[in-house]
């Protein structure tokens, strides 16, 4: 395994409520000495919750995305708040953006995106075995909540109205266990 850079130096650059862009000054272990440049988000992570009503039956989210300038259909998440473990979290974001919450939560894995230069983890969950509870959220406006079937996953990705990569690949993932259990 490769030996890790020596860090020099790390110079904050720009800092907004959710992000801190840092100049990082690196020596690697020939030598060379470069500056790179990271985003730094949220220091507990985010959850991206895929709330299962039924087996098949997974509900989505409508709701603007600025970075794109478009709505998206896409999977509830949300930012870990500071004391809260990412299955708490996950519960409050459901329960805030969609009017259920899960009796039954599970940590699947944690991704990143683009780990080159964006410092941001986000925990993926399972929630199943969902009541009807809602709580008040941060949105600007109601979120409309589309319910889609996981056998239509492909006809979801045609639409272009879901690009988010990590909202994908959670579905992919949710879709392929649920029904490798049911071969069992």
């Amino acid at each position: 395994m490769r030996e890790k850079p020596e860090i020099l130096k790390i110079e904050t650059i720009a800092e907004t409520r959710i992000f801190r862009i840092e100049q990082v000054g690196l020596r690697f272990s020939n030598g060379n000495q470069v500056e790179y440049e990271r985003v730094r988000g949220s220091a507990h992570g985010s959850v991206l919750i895929v709330p299962m009503l039924d087996d098949d039956t997974v509900l989505l989210i409508r709701e603007y995305a600025v970075g794109v300038d478009r709505y998206e259909l896409t999977l509830p998440k949300g930012l870990i708040e500071k004391a809260e473990s990412p299955l708490d979290a996950a519960n409050r974001e459901i329960m805030e953006e969609v009017g259920y919450a899960s009796r039954s939560l599970e940590q699947l894995t944690t991704f990143t995106l683009a780990p080159g230069y964006l410092g941001s983890t986000t925990h993926i969950v399972l929630a199943q075995d969902l009541y009807p509870q809602r709580c008040e959220g941060d949105e600007p406006e109601e979120i409309e909540v589309v319910p889609w079937s996981l056998r239509r996953l492909d006809a979801l990705l045609e639409d272009n109205a879901c690009s988010e990569a990590r909202t994908i690949a959670a579905l992919y993932m949710v879709r392929d266990r649920l029904s490798a259990k049911e071969r069992i």
